[in-house]
């Protein structure tokens, strides 16, 4: 539940807590808090044995679409592609993005492109109808 709180933000909880609440009804808050997140889990856990019990084998057919969408809500856009288009064969795409052994010779200069070079005053700037 907690997995993406650090120690840093605990800490900050915990000082924040202390300015408004105060040293003296910190500890109960604190206790109180920990009580219902145990009794909530308790709660959780207890009504998933009851529904395991219940359905028996149908519950593992219940849970695979949410380990489906688990599975799906970590997936980054080039592992969906890799796996769906490419069937997770995504070899070429590493060859093809990596920095190659020998680096190739640099283009001439001609090729390469001008700095920039600022206009004369008064010049109006350039104007390209096809980009616009």
């Amino acid at each position: 539940m907690f997995a993406n709180v650090g120690w840093g933000e605990m800490l900050l909880l915990v000082v924040v807590g202390l300015v408004i609440l105060g040293p003296e009804r910190l500890p109960g808050a604190i206790r109180w808090t920990s009580g219902a997140l145990r009794q909530a889990r308790d709660y959780i856990s207890g009504a998933t044995n009851q529904l395991r019990e219940d359905l028996g084998p149908e519950f593992d057919d219940l849970r695979q679409p949410l380990s489906e969408l688990q599975k799906l809500r970590g997936m980054t856009p080039r592992a969906a592609l890799t796996k769906h288009l490419l069937d997770g064969d995504d070899s070429w795409l590493t060859e093809a993005f990596q920095s190659p052994e020998k680096p190739h010779s640099a283009p001439p200069p001609a090729a390469q492109p001008k700095a920039f070079e600022p206009l004369p005053p008064g010049t109006p700037a350039p104007f390209d109808i096809d980009a616009t």
